[in-house]
């Protein structure tokens, strides 16, 4: 078995689905993201959210582990990939 034949596909786009559900990232989780994928830092973020940059760094760190990304770059590709954010 080939590894396009295990990569399930829709049959109506032909695309793989959004995996937002798999990671079970939070709305916070994933607005963290967004604004990483737009070249925010975390104390930028977090002014921007009203939130510590020690908060930030959590929700990041969090959405990195449940997407199994290696830092917050890779957590973003993923993201987009999966169509959780948009850039």
């Amino acid at each position: 078995m080939g590894l396009k034949s295990a990569v399930r596909t829709s049959p109506i786009s032909g695309r793989r689905p959004a995996r937002s559900k798999r990671y079970s990232l939070t709305p916070r989780e994933t607005e963290v993201l967004s604004w990483v994928a737009q070249g925010k830092s975390a104390w930028e973020v977090g002014e921007i959210l009203r939130i510590a940059k020690r908060t930030v760094d959590e929700h990041a760190q969090t959405a990195m582990h449940k997407m199994g990304a290696v830092n917050r770059t890779h957590a973003v590709a993923i993201a987009v990939r999966d169509r959780i954010i948009s850039i």
